[in-house]
């Protein structure tokens, strides 16, 4: 391949290479071609200026790649990053195919700039243009998945993640040798769990905690026990014990990642005797533990979850009670707590309960909802398209599985192949 030693250069091998469809060549020369564009800094606005996105964005992504790197040495940043918000728009699809990984790459190294900027919230628009633009569909997982539910995170907007987090994920791009990174999948899902707890959608949360921890593992990962602490107190808030875990669950989870949570397993055995005082006494013998991992609140949100999951049994027992004997049974403070705690129950239709202020009394009622009228039979249907969607979803990848290679290789083996892979297996193994 000719060297390119300057910039003139550098345009005509870029229009040569584009012209004939040669992506590979480009992609080749794009790569040697890093130090000359770091020695014409000062010049890469003008270079910008001699391609367009359409036919050019393998071209525009490894300048703008470059400036990213220098971006301490460029005088208005600002509109670096405007260009790179374009780019994320309108750059041409079939041109970042054959460039995932770099393409990727520029949107990390951006991520991380304005983190140290301080400035997350500023991204999360350009990430999410640049997340669809290297998906080849809504349900495909990338490696900026989790570099923008951070962005998120870190600015306090969950709005924006929520549309993204909502797809159930059924494949995964392949970035850089078809590999994909595992950081990047757990932190996908550890990120998206603590926005899904932050707008206390904990089911949800539930769900994507279970992934991180349930993941195969050989050795543990800070990720997976974080997730692991966080999924302990998102069960407690949710069912008031700690969820089982699918049998195919690495056995890191049991030999080292509980064992390195004592506060948490400590809080949930405690939570099981229903009394708040063990409760209490046991988030305060553990609360240097709980805010180092920022999960005070969480934990504090459990204690209030007890008050609640009491209020919950005495409308199986009573069909009224007077707000003082509510404040007893339940162990609040006084009935002004225990008003508080029924009212906002009955709001979020927790409980179904009246309360008439002028005698302090409480009338628990049975759940209203006949489960037939028309919202009933929408939310049906939506249940059942889900569902058909999900099963087409597991048929199809049943389908890629069946005509893998190795998958057939694996299932026409013979007794004599079986032993041999089992002999390799072993000496890997050693």
């Amino acid at each position: 391949m000719t060297m390119v030693s300057n910039l003139e250069e550098f345009v005509s091998h870029v229009e040569s290479y584009t012209i004939n469809g040669k992506f590979t060549e480009l992609c080749e020369m794009l790569n040697k071609c890093h130090e000359l564009l770091m020695s014409e800094l000062d010049n890469l606005d003008s270079l910008l200026e001699s391609f367009n996105l359409e036919n050019h964005s393998m071209a525009i992504l490894t300048i703008l790649y470059v400036k990213l790197s220098s971006v301490r040495n460029i005088a208005q940043p600002i509109t670096l990053f405007s260009q790179l918000t374009d780019f994320a728009i309108n750059a041409d699809s079939h041109q970042i195919q054959n460039v995932p990984e770099t393409f990727a790459d520029l949107f990390h190294l951006y991520t991380k700039t304005i983190i140290d900027m301080r400035k997350p919230e500023s991204g999360i628009y350009t990430l999410e243009k640049a997340i669809a633009k290297l998906q080849e569909h809504p349900a495909q997982l990338t490696t900026l998945h989790g570099d923008f539910c951070q962005l998120c995170l870190l600015s306090k907007n969950f709005k924006p993640a929520i549309p993204v987090l909502d797809n159930d994920i059924t494949s995964i791009s392949k970035e850089g040798n078809n590999a994909f990174d595992t950081k990047s999948f757990l932190l996908y899902y550890y990120y998206g769990g603590m926005i899904y707890t932050a707008v206390k959608n904990f089911d949800r949360a539930l769900y994507f905690y279970e992934i991180v921890i349930t993941t195969p593992a050989m050795t543990v990962s800070h990720i997976m026990l974080e997730a692991y602490k966080k999924f302990v107190l998102v069960s407690l808030l949710l069912n008031g014990k700690i969820m089982s875990v699918p049998k195919h669950t690495s056995q890191v989870l049991g030999r080292f990642i509980r064992p390195l949570s004592p506060a948490y397993n400590d809080l949930a055995n405690a939570y099981q005797t229903s009394n708040y005082d063990d409760v209490r006494v046991c988030i305060r013998k553990y609360s240097e533990a709980l805010n180092r991992d920022k999960n005070m609140g969480l934990a504090k949100q459990v204690l209030a979850s007890l008050y609640k999951r009491n209020i919950q049994r005495l409308t199986k027992t009573f069909l009224t009670l007077s707000l003082v004997d509510v404040a007893n049974r339940a162990k609040l403070e006084n009935v002004q707590q225990a008003e508080s705690y029924i009212i906002e129950m009955i709001e979020s239709n927790k409980i179904f309960a009246s309360i008439n202020i002028k005698d302090g009394m409480v009338v628990f009622h049975d759940d209203p909802e006949k489960y037939n009228n028309p919202r009933v039979l929408e939310e049906i249907e939506r249940h059942i398209e889900r569902s058909v969607k999900i099963d087409k979803q597991i048929r199809t990848m049943e389908e890629k599985v069946e005509l893998n290679p190795s998958y057939i290789k694996k299932v026409n083996a013979g007794p004599e192949d079986d032993l041999s892979n089992q002999k390799l297996a072993s000496t890997f193994s050693v």
